[in-house]
Formats: structure tokens, sequence, C-alpha cells
């Protein structure tokens, strides 16, 4: 399978910012499909290339699952490490506006197997000018 292009970093703050008053609260619209999935899909390859690997799964339905963090590789089934979150939680990660933790202690963040938290040393990835 080919690799994917490295996410340029200017590509990506673009896309957030373009959906970064809805994820700062100023406004209730919902972004277009398209630029909430460039956002979110620009995000989860980028944390795929600032921390290889296969032993954790982020999934971000419905755009995007990504494989990261170094360690034992993982081919078949279910994955024993899995991240799993809604659109605009992993983009309040994303861009340090929501922890980890506290996304993981209120449900929106599923987070199973030993290692699926260690996400959160490589969040956030960029940040979006608070109110």
């Amino acid at each position: 399978m080919p690799s994917r292009r490295a996410v340029d970093p200017a590509e990506l703050r673009a896309a957030v910012l373009e959906v970064g008053s809805w994820l700062l609260g100023d406004t209730d619209e919902q972004p277009a499909r398209a630029q909430l999935a460039a956002a979110v899909r620009l995000s989860a390859r980028t944390l795929e290339q600032v921390a290889p690997g296969s032993s954790v799964e982020v999934r971000v339905p419905p755009f995007v699952a990504v494989q990261c963090i170094a360690g034992p590789r993982h081919t078949r089934g279910t994955p024993p490490n899995v991240v799993e979150t809604d659109p605009k939680t992993w983009l309040l990660l994303v861009t340090g506006l929501l922890e980890f933790d506290d996304a993981s202690a209120r449900g929106d963040v599923t987070a199973s197997g030993s290692r699926a938290g260690e996400i959160s040393h490589w969040l956030p990835l960029l940040s979006v000018q608070q109110r």
C-alpha cells in the first residue's frame, strides 16, 4: 500500500481554522461536511505522522481511522488499543480546547486497551485562539 502524502502544517491549520468558530462556540451552526471532514482527516493523519506506529487505532467516524504510536503492530480483527470519538470532540482535543482525560471522564471519548491513553501525550496538535 503506498504511503500517504505528508500533511502540510499550513493546510492543517487552515482546515481547522475554517471550523474554529464552531469549536470555540461562537456559532452553533455545524460546518459543512467537507470542511469538517478535511479538518478531521488532516488532524488524524498529522497524529499518524508525528506519532508513527501501529499500536493504537484512532477512529473518528465517519471520516477517518488511523494507527499511531510505536509498539506492537496489529493486523487482524479489532485492535487491542482503540480511541474513538465524534468529530467535534476530536477537534477539541486536537486544538487543546479539551483535555483527553476530561473527555474520557465525560464519556465523549471511548478509550480501550492499556495504551490507548498514550495519544494524550501527542495532543494538542495546534491551537486556535480562544475568546
